[in-house]
């Protein structure tokens, strides 16, 4: 069983700039998505470049952005656990209660975006309860075993493959109110479908077991200090960078198809979670070690790390604020913008919230719903 070091846990401030860069990412794809509506064949406002601009950003941003975000949502865990564990107290019940109100805020997001992960987050992040007493070892090999996608190569190995049948229908029904409902019509159908529809797509895109073994990645993480500059932990960055970058380029070599994405074929289901995973780890292991590099790199990065702290604020705001673009109850952008239109309201949605928010974290050190969460986990203790 794991016990605490007892070493202190200061603020990661990299940490801090990848889960900015990590919400920057989700809400920029969000907006070419259109928020999960889509759009129909002829838009008003279209560019030439929209075809390549969607191919960059689906690889550069497509399940990487949540990837790097339930990474430091592990490494969260472990710094709030640690933390008092080192007081003598048992966080096991805390932590259960902190993922019930963070369900709480998924099914609020739900109301506006149908996408939403929060509510998969909080079911999810209670297997970290558990995880945080495995050995290193014990650990290392569950994760190891979930990161490797196993289901995806039993599915190989037997024939076997899920049902995801019903996840068009819930896309259907929610498409169509989302398009040309009211907000309470829309809201409805998100709430009755976006859940269903989005546990479908984890489950195609072997998402499941990839979530959970980020968790517990970032776990380790937190318990080997990676994040922190000391000792040989740059050395380990450094073969994290050119073994990802390795892989990478092994991938796109590999796999490219020329058709927006990077294409397996028959593997697909087994290695584009793990080229996803690849991109994420040279995308952490390279701002990592710009970050202790260079002076100027952590500067640029400055007025994105309160913007890391608040992604909880940033994550439900920018739901708001997109499907109030994009979706048929507000100014129905989504049958108007191509996507190079759209990644530009996407970069205004992300300057509004900076603007907001830094004008707020003048007199408060957290967002306002992440304040809103830790009273709440807190209360009665």
């Amino acid at each position: 069983m794991y016990k605490t070091q007892g070493l202190k846990n200061s603020r990661i401030e990299v940490a801090d700039a990848l889960r900015g860069i990590a919400v920057v990412g989700i809400i920029l794809y969000h907006a070419v998505e259109h928020f999960n509506l889509g759009s129909p064949r002829d838009l008003s406002l279209s560019l030439p470049i929209d075809g390549a601009m969607f191919n960059i950003l689906t690889l550069l941003l497509s399940g990487k952005m949540y990837g790097i975000f339930a990474l430091l949502f592990g490494l969260s865990f472990f710094i709030m656990r640690d933390n008092q564990e080192q007081k003598g107290k048992d966080f096991s019940l805390r932590f259960a209660w902190r993922m019930v109100l963070l369900f709480g805020f998924g099914i609020l997001n739900l109301v506006f975006y149908n996408g939403d992960i929060l509510t998969f987050y909080a079911l999810m992040g209670l297997l970290l309860i558990p995880a945080g007493y495995l050995s290193m070892p014990a650990l290392w090999a569950v994760t190891i075993f979930l990161l490797i996608q196993p289901v995806e190569i039993y599915g190989l190995i037997s024939g076997w493959k899920p049902d995801i049948s019903p996840m068009m229908k819930y896309y259907m029904e929610m498409g169509q109110a989302n398009a040309e409902g009211t907000f309470l019509e829309s809201a409805s159908a998100s709430l009755r479908c976006g859940f269903f529809a989005s546990w479908y797509w984890f489950v195609m895109k072997g998402r499941i077991t990839q979530t959970i073994g980020l968790f517990f990645l970032g776990l380790l993480f937190g318990r080997l200090r990676l994040f922190y500059k000391e000792g040989n932990h740059l050395k380990i960055w450094r073969i994290v960078c050119v073994v990802s970058t390795v892989a990478v380029a092994a991938g796109v070599i590999f796999g490219a198809a020329g058709n927006g994405d990077v294409n397996f074929g028959k593997l697909d289901s087994l290695l584009h979670p793990l080229f996803n995973l690849a991109i994420l780890l040279f995308i952490v292991s390279g701002v990592v070690l710009l970050w202790y590099a260079f002076a100027g790199f952590r500067k640029s990065l400055s007025h994105i790390c309160f913007f890391g702290r608040m992604s909880l604020s940033n994550y439900l705001f920018s739901s708001v604020l997109g499907c109030a673009v994009f979706y048929g109850w507000g100014l129905g952008m989504y049958k108007v913008l191509g996507t190079t239109w759209s990644l530009l309201v996407g970069i205004a949605i992300v300057v509004v919230q900076i603007i907001l928010l830094y004008q707020w974290s003048k007199k408060h050190q957290r967002g306002p719903l992440e304040t809103l969460w830790r009273k709440l986990t807190w209360i009665g203790a």
